[in-house]
């Protein structure tokens, strides 16, 4: 239990978030020792000293503003951006056809960052993303079980994520012949997952718990990032979490969390339920929940690379971090509410499992999004998992902390049905 005004009613990190004071300050993290925090995780993983790790990770998030005006530049032939980190830190530009395109650099932090233009590509961006939207259902059609499907950035192409039965019986070249041929672009095929599912998990002992109407089962997922409609503050979760629920402290005492709203439908899988209290923009970021992070800004989905390193923190699994894979996803299956629109973004495993429903996706103190699922193999370890944007936070809610709120999207076209 902390002191302080608000914070001495209930036991446990959520009232943390209630009221700033002496106490809340010693548990946030500066900006330098969260990005850290996460260069320790890419120095792990990618097997670099950490002060090199700390620089790249600066270099990501300044090269966005370079790739933003690659983006605008290339705009006619571009099939794609993506961020490498293996065997040197650097930008891949791909583009359509075989004009050449001077190699560039740009030097952050004391380190030099590549950035290398690739020719040759079959289809831009811009015709990947319309090929995936219009001809969504009819690749779908084509395969026994459901795919996921999505733009891989770093090869110009579809992404077809099939289940290992399917590409055990018909060979994944054929399924990409068949299929490119519906999509009129390049059509790559992985035997990914056996089952995609979302991440709310029947059981308890997680930090947000509630029931669903007829069902005596309590369903586990994970608090997001606070967000304000001007005049409230209330916590983000996923919508196909349970209406009404109960934040669990560490000692069991719990807190009510009062519904708001749900939006979960082919781009959107967020819920807001309030706090009761004036909520801070603060977010835990590691396993133990014993240190917060402020929200100082957020990514926009069209500003997302291939490659870009980022954190998450679930109720069952804990911190994690790892890079983006593709995007402009659509899950495969029904999990929308019907067919998902190519809208969401995946995330290398193994940090997954269900009950990180609601996470928030991060780096830093930056914001990219909320946890709706992930792909599980058939021994059960994760895949990837996927993402909605707080481009798509509901209308008239932005982050708190966040100096900007999302820019008007257009709403995307749903899917036609199989």
């Amino acid at each position: 239990m902390m002191g302080g005004g608000t914070m001495n009613a209930i036991a446990g990190a959520l009232l943390a978030l209630l009221a700033a004071g002496p106490a809340l300050a010693q548990q946030v993290q500066a900006a330098p020792d969260a990005l850290a925090q996460d260069a320790a995780e890419y120095a792990r993983l990618f097997a670099v000293p950490a002060d090199e790790a700390l620089r790249r990770l600066r270099a990501q998030e300044a090269t966005v503003a370079v790739t933003e005006r690659i983006a605008r530049e290339q705009d006619a032939r571009l099939a794609g951006i993506a961020v490498e980190h293996r065997p040197d830190f650097r930008i891949v530009v791909r583009l359509t056809g075989d004009a050449a395109v001077e190699d560039e650099a740009v030097v952050i932090d004391g380190l030099t960052v590549p950035i290398v233009y690739r020719t040759g590509a079959s289809a831009t961006r811009r015709q990947l993303t319309e090929a995936l939207a219009t001809h969504q259902a009819a690749l779908a059609a084509e395969l026994p079980h459901a795919p996921g499907m999505g733009v891989d950035l770093a090869r110009g192409a579809i992404v077809v994520s099939a289940s290992r039965a399917d590409v055990d019986a018909l060979g994944a070249a054929v399924i990409a012949e068949r299929l490119a041929a519906i999509a009129g672009v390049p059509v790559r095929v992985r035997a990914d997952g056996t089952t995609v599912e979302l991440a709310a998990a029947a059981e308890g002992g997680a930090r947000v718990i509630g029931t669903h109407p007829g069902d005596p089962r309590r369903f586990a997922c994970t608090t997001g990032f606070v967000v304000t409609d001007g005049a409230r503050t209330a916590i983000t979760t996923a919508a196909h979490c349970p209406d009404e629920l109960s934040y669990v402290a560490p000692d069991g005492t719990r807190a009510p969390l009062p519904f708001v709203g749900q939006w979960g439908w082919g781009y959107q899988d967020v819920q807001i339920n309030a706090g009761g209290d004036p909520l801070a923009p603060y977010f835990f970021a590691d396993t133990a929940k014993t240190r917060m992070r402020q929200v100082e800004g957020r990514r926009a989905l069209a500003s997302t690379r291939a490659g870009d390193f980022v954190c998450h923190r679930g109720e069952r699994t804990g911190y994690s971090c790892a890079t983006v894979e593709l995007v402009d996803f659509a899950p495969g299956g029904q999990l929308c509410g019907g067919l998902c629109t190519p809208t969401w973004v995946t995330v290398a495993g193994p940090g997954c499992k269900g009950g990180d429903s609601g996470a928030p996706v991060f780096l830093g103190g930056r914001a990219f999004g909320i946890v709706k699922g992930g792909s599980y193999r058939a021994d059960g370890s994760c895949g990837f998992y996927f993402y909605m944007s707080t481009d798509y936070l509901p209308d008239g809610w932005r982050l708190l902390g966040d100096p900007a709120a999302p820019a008007a999207l257009p709403v995307p076209p749903a899917p036609r049905p199989l």
